[in-house]
């Protein structure tokens, strides 16, 4: 998660208290202003705000591990982003909690910036934690939920199919929206910006072993006098046994037996590639696209600021009031903003009438 440092001016109206290291909790109008596409209401939905916060630390690649034991699912999140301070890894999971002051994202899933994403996954969930993290160190976040309360997709194993949307673009056409599919989609959407790689925790540390980038090099790495004073994904990689990778999985919410870090070590789990490149053609997946397309094809077109986003959404939604009145419509959210090539679309989802 990333992070503001200096305040001031007519901020102090948008905040109620500062709370040091940038943070702030936003006043209740701030984060009602702020108000996102949508609450969590799945497990998918969980999984894209925890995306999205690690894109907006400023994370190149993301590790995504999950796994299910009867209605409980665990969902594991590590990346390479700015990380959070000791003492704020209670505090940003409190309501209007933010880093964002003055760098709301607009995005294809709406405002992002609010201080609602995490504490609405903690409301949601069995329990949601910063594992480990810290400044410049990235993050491990770990969360927890009951599919009896916090629904998910039955099929959590089909990758999705791949196709041009109506600008050319690439989008997931055909697959459940799963856990993968969302992976996949941000994936695709975020192409040039983050690296996602999703799997099983022993794939994920495999992964992460294998392709984490090594900082602290040679005899740095034996002065180092414990391993969580490493960036949070290449303590995988710096473990020297097996006893020694089950037990940094462990401290990252990576929950394993020995037996199993001995297969990783030995090579017998094999990393992953990201997400993107199993969605290729002809580079695994479990299913092929339907056509080849070039992923990595230059499509850049028009981008728009998020102040100047926020800004043309307020005006759409004030002036929805037209059809409002007239038809006795009213939006169950805000209009959703999308800009994709070199067209914009507004979406306005009416509230249902009785």
């Amino acid at each position: 998660m990333g992070f503001v440092s200096s305040m001031g001016g007519d901020k102090a109206l948008r905040v109620e208290e500062s709370l040091g290291d940038g943070f702030v909790r936003l006043r209740v109008s701030e984060a009602e202003r702020r108000q996102a596409a949508h609450d969590v209401r799945c497990i998918e939905d969980a999984l894209i705000e925890l995306l999205r916060n690690a894109r907006d630390a400023g994370a190149r690649h993301i590790y995504v591990a999950t796994a299910r034991e009867g209605d409980r699912r665990t969902l594991v999140v590590l990346d390479d982003g700015s990380g959070v301070p000791a003492e704020m890894h209670e505090r940003v999971f409190e309501a209007r909690v933010t880093s964002k002051l003055d760098s709301v994202h607009m995005d294809h899933w709406g405002v992002h910036g609010r201080g609602m994403a995490l504490f609405s996954i903690r409301e949601n969930a069995v329990s949601a934690k910063i594992v480990s993290s810290a400044p410049g160190k990235g993050s491990a976040i770990c969360v927890v939920s009951d599919a009896s309360a916090l629904p998910e997709r039955a099929d959590q194993s089909s990758w999705p199919q791949v196709g041009a949307d109506e600008d050319g673009g690439v989008c997931c056409v055909r697959g459940p929206h799963n856990l993968v599919r969302t992976c996949c989609e941000f994936a695709l959407e975020e192409r040039g910006v983050c690296e996602i790689y999703f799997g099983s925790p022993a794939e994920i540390v495999a992964t992460a072993r294998a392709r984490a980038p090594q900082s602290v090099k040679g005899s740095d790495l034996l002065l180092l006098s414990l391993l969580n004073e490493l960036p949070v994904i290449e303590r995988l990689r710096a473990s020297a046994d097996a006893r020694e990778l089950r037990e940094q999985a462990a401290s990252l919410g990576l929950e394993m037996s020995e037996r199993t870090a001995h297969r990783i070590v030995s090579g017998e789990i094999q990393p992953q590639k990201s997400v993107l490149s199993r969605l290729m053609p002809g580079r695994g997946g479990d299913e092929a696209p339907s056509r080849e397309i070039d992923l990595m094809r230059d499509r850049r077109g028009l981008k728009v600021a998020p102040s100047d986003m926020e800004e043309f959404t307020l005006i759409m939604e004030r002036d929805f009031s037209l059809l409002a009145e007239r038809y006795y419509l009213s939006l169950s959210s805000r209009p959703r903003v999308r800009v994709s090539g070199q067209r914009v679309v507004v979406t306005f989802e009416l509230a249902s009438t009785d």
